[in-house]
């Protein structure tokens, strides 16, 4: 037992005062331990243990469970973990404990998630940045439809890079298309960038994308050659990118290039907010209508979420420029408290409500959502038309001055987005369908009924105007320019309600494999009526239909357990039982 562990080396033993020291045998000073490989030192087996738990480490570091509480994946202390994982028994070097502590911020980004990130099509920028081109970007290339901003606001999808200056978030939102490879946290104390760099970086990296696409067939050689040009930048990536500390700079340099900026907000940040400079349009998400299902929807960081969602939302009201309220609906989530919904926007007082159903990008560990909480497009209709009401209701009880008058302006089908927009100030000079009578006609219509009307919607952007005016603002802080300023016409086939459905008509609408919807049109209680040619069904084909609606809404009632397909169910996962959706999905194969 005297040997120790059998290296060979001595271990001195401190003494007490005025005694000297000793040295026993092996640095250890105990038995040699035959189940660890023979001892303390650098045997083979005590190698293969060190790396085991450097990798366990390591893990811990990139990827650690999930925790409401948890501030940020990247935390000092885990890399202090794997620093200590690296040191020889543990003994430290009396000249290190010299040395004062590193000042040095670290990156962002740690290998496993540059990693992760990369094989989701990401290109990073930096250490915290990063570009994605978009399916949309794509599409328009080959005239296949542009996405909804096109259809809403005017942009050209083609000339659209999609970006973000800081891949971090203070949310970890359950309906992220990310499934949160990206990190979390509350402040910035990583190693920051320059906003030139960034910018210049972001393009050039973009337009080597584009190059890519080349080879795609259908892609319009003259779009793609105007692509190379990128004209419009969507700050909606991955990420908070309003927590990017030089976002006011990186914003100037993109205007500078004639580059417009759809920057789009959790609401977090509120003292970020105040401090913007001028923004082509600015987004706060509003994710849940009450504090409640905020905690559940958004997971956020903060323990005071709401109150900042509710001081960002108040700060829109200041800004003279376009602001949005965006809405992503979760079917069995946030679908429910209209009346919430239209207090937060009645607080901002925003110019725009964007209503947009959740996208399902897949079942991941992040994330209970299924397919059934992805509402369709007539749903999210619904939803919208709720929600005007409830507005309305507020504009009555409390006056024009508080709660603007909003209207249904645009939709885009393909994208389940519909569009409300303030009337005064896009469409000031609208006129009701008794234009024209006179006399006794239009005093019989207007006793009748109030008259419809038609909104003349300008809810497009004039992007030149408005590079111009924010140049002005630039050289000039004092200077303010307003919504209506750099507004321009909505073309018809975008508004609301017209038989398009949004869909761009220069472009032509591409079906996978030929396969078409089964059933192109449906009555209130979702029985088809119309065939995939747009043919009215013949009545035994309508009444077989109405026969299996009829069952399954029985089925529904009695409680029947929905199919999993096989899966196993996830913790907090909540399915959602419509039997008016049974025919929505179904699609028929026919050629051109």
């Amino acid at each position: 037992g005297g040997d120790g562990c059998g290296c060979g080396k001595k271990k001195e033993v401190a003494a007490g005062d005025g005694e000297e020291k000793k040295e026993e045998g092996g640095c250890c000073g105990g038995a040699k331990k035959e189940d660890e490989g023979g001892g303390c030192c650098s045997t083979k087996k005590d190698k293969k243990s060190v790396d085991a738990r450097k990798k366990y480490i390591q893990a811990e570091y990139d990827d650690p469970p999930s925790s409401e509480g948890e501030e940020d994946w990247s935390s000092d202390e885990e890399e202090g973990e794997e620093d200590d994982g690296e040191s020889k028994n543990n003994v430290a070097d009396m000249e290190d404990l010299a040395k004062p502590p590193s000042t040095e911020k670290k990156e962002m980004i740690t290998p496993r998630q540059s990693v992760q990130l990369r094989k989701e099509g990401y290109r990073l920028i930096g250490t915290h940045s990063a570009v994605k081109i978009c399916r949309w970007t794509k599409h328009q290339l080959r005239g296949r439809g542009g996405c909804y901003k096109h259809t809403h606001y005017g942009i050209t999808s083609y000339q659209c890079m999609e970006m973000t200056p800081s891949l971090a978030c203070a949310n970890k939102c359950v309906f992220c298309w990310r499934h949160h490879k990206n990190p979390v946290g509350k402040t910035w104390r990583w190693k920051t960038d320059a906003p030139a760099r960034i910018v210049e970086d972001s393009v050039n990296e973009h337009v080597r994308m584009i190059n890519e696409t080349r080879g795609i067939p259908g892609v319009d050689p003259d779009r793609w050659r105007e692509a190379h040009t990128v004209r419009h930048c969507a700050l909606s990536l991955v990420g908070e990118p309003i927590m990017y500390p030089q976002i006011n700079d990186l914003l100037l340099d993109l205007h500078a290039r004639h580059i417009s900026t759809f920057l789009v907000t959790n609401g977090q940040h509120p003292d970020a907010i105040a401090a913007l400079v001028p923004v082509t349009q600015l987004y706060v998400s509003v994710d849940a209508p009450n504090a409640k299902d905020l905690d559940a929807v958004d997971r956020p960081l903060f323990d005071d979420a709401w109150e900042r969602l509710r001081r960002s939302l108040v700060l829109l009201r200041d800004r003279n420029q376009r602001t949005v309220a965006r809405l992503t609906v979760v079917k069995g989530w946030n679908s429910d408290d209209m009346p919430g919904y239209a207090e937060l926007v009645a607080l901002g007082k925003v110019s725009l409500v964007e209503v947009k159903g959740v996208t399902f990008c897949g079942k991941s560990d992040a994330s209970s959502l299924n397919m059934s909480n992805t509402p369709w497009h007539h749903e999210v209709v619904v939803f919208t038309r709720k929600l005007l009401d409830e507005l309305n209701k507020l504009r009555q009880a409390r006056g024009n001055h508080r709660v603007p008058e909003y209207d249904l302006a645009c939709e885009h089908k393909h994208s389940c987005s519909v569009l409300l927009a303030r009337v005064d100030q896009f469409a000031p000079d609208d006129v009701s369908d008794d234009e024209g009578l006179a006399g006794t006609a239009a005093e019989e219509v207007k006793a009748c009924a109030p008259p419809p009307r038609r909104r003349r919607w300008r809810t497009w952007v004039d992007y030149e105007k408005f590079h111009v005016l924010a140049a002005r603002s630039a050289r000039d802080p004092a200077f303010a320019f307003t919504v209506e300023d750099y507004t321009a016409e909505t073309p018809d086939w975008a508004v609301f309600g017209a038989q398009e459905e949004g869909f761009d008509p220069t472009d032509k609408r591409h079906f996978r494999k030929s396969k078409k919807p089964m059933y192109t049109k449906f009555d209130g209680d979702g029985v088809p009526t119309h065939d995939w040619a747009g043919e009215k069904l013949g009545a035994d084909d309508a009444a077989a239909l109405r026969k299996t609606m009829e069952e399954a809404v029985r089925n529904a009632a009695a409680g029947m357990p929905v199919g999993t397909g096989g899966r196993k169910k996830m913790a907090g996962e909540v399915d959602i039982v419509n039997p008016s959706l049974i025919f929505r999905g179904l699609t028929v194969v026919k050629k051109d």
